[in-house]
């Protein structure tokens, strides 16, 4: 057999696009030429890929079988391409991280200036998304690693994943830092919380979820004053005063007009995980990337009472 990876990759991407003439675009080929690349694939391996239909293009079983191990095999590659050419210094090379929102404005951020402040000339690419489809990327070897709420997600069958505990921190109630405290205590506990004029996220949050599911859990039934809103816009309108919030902790480092009270009865917290394939050698600029992250989310957890570190906890 004779199979290359131009042939895998020209699959792939017929497979993930579903269409021949657009996925020879994005190769930057003549159709004919890829057409040719498939036929010699299929006829290497003895069995036909694609159902071929006006207009409409499927994987026969044979095509679903190869899919993931192709995807898998061309990233690989690329990892091992990446790796030779970063072994003088990283001078050069590729990270691609995932992240969800809270953590894109938080530790992200940060994780990301100081890396590329040490490694100018490593190109970085960012995916912002829930962490379910952040680990069905990193399955598929979209992403080198990616900043993930555990206990969110599945990798696909076959696939094994890692996934290192990083930060525990819990979710606060945020208000406008020139307004009154939301309570006179240090605290405030769910009851408190629901006579509050609260602004609630959008219902694709994560963290939406969680809390509407709190509220019917302790019999409350808030009325916001707004919902539906994003991370972004959530936090303008609290620093005006329009209402209360509840955020991730690490949201408020660095933001001096917005206050922070603790949550208690019940007291909520989520892990943070970072998260990468346990069958694909990382690549040298990777390796560095996640020694960064690591030392960024101690010196986060350092800086807020309600955040704690969980690197190198056992139990």
């Amino acid at each position: 057999m004779d199979m290359n990876l131009e042939q895998l990759r020209g699959f792939v991407s017929v497979a993930e696009l579903g269409h021949f003439t657009r996925a020879a675009e994005k190769l930057h080929l003549a159709q004919p030429s890829l057409s040719r690349q498939i036929s010699t694939l299929e006829q290497e391996l003895g069995a036909e890929l694609f159902h071929r239909a006006r207009g409409h293009i499927s994987l026969t079983a044979a095509g679903e079988t190869l899919l993931p191990r192709a995807q898998r095999m061309l990233a690989e590659a690329e990892a091992i391409k990446e790796e030779m050419g970063e072994l003088a210094g990283l001078r050069r090379g590729r990270v691609r991280l995932g992240a969800t929102p809270t953590l894109c404005i938080s530790l992200v951020a940060e994780a990301i200036s100081a890396f590329h402040q040490a490694h100018p000339g490593v190109e970085l690419h960012l995916t912002e998304s829930g962490s379910r489809l952040l680990v069905e990327q990193l399955a598929v070897g979209a992403l080198d690693m990616a900043l993930i709420t555990t206990a969110e997600g599945a990798p696909a069958a076959g696939v094994s994943l890692t996934r290192m505990p990083l930060l525990s921190e819990e979710l606060v109630v945020v208000s406008s830092a020139v307004r009154p405290p939301v309570a006179m205590a240090s605290t405030v506990d769910l009851e408190q919380l629901a006579a509050l004029p609260l602004i609630a996220f959008d219902e694709s949050y994560e963290l939406r979820a969680t809390m509407d599911a709190a509220f019917r859990a302790a019999g409350l039934s808030p009325t916001p004053v707004l919902e539906g809103a994003e991370m972004d816009a959530v936090l303008r309108f609290v620093e005006r005063g329009l209402g209360v919030a509840v955020v991730p902790a690490m949201v408020l480092l660095d933001r001096p007009t917005l206050r922070s009270t603790r949550l208690s009865h019940p007291q909520m917290t989520r892990t943070v995980s970072l998260a990468h394939r346990s069958d694909v050698t990382p690549a040298v600029a990777s390796a560095a990337m996640r020694r960064v992250i690591v030392s960024t989310a101690a010196d986060v957890a350092d800086r807020d009472p309600a955040i704690t570190s969980l690197v190198g906890a056992t139990g």
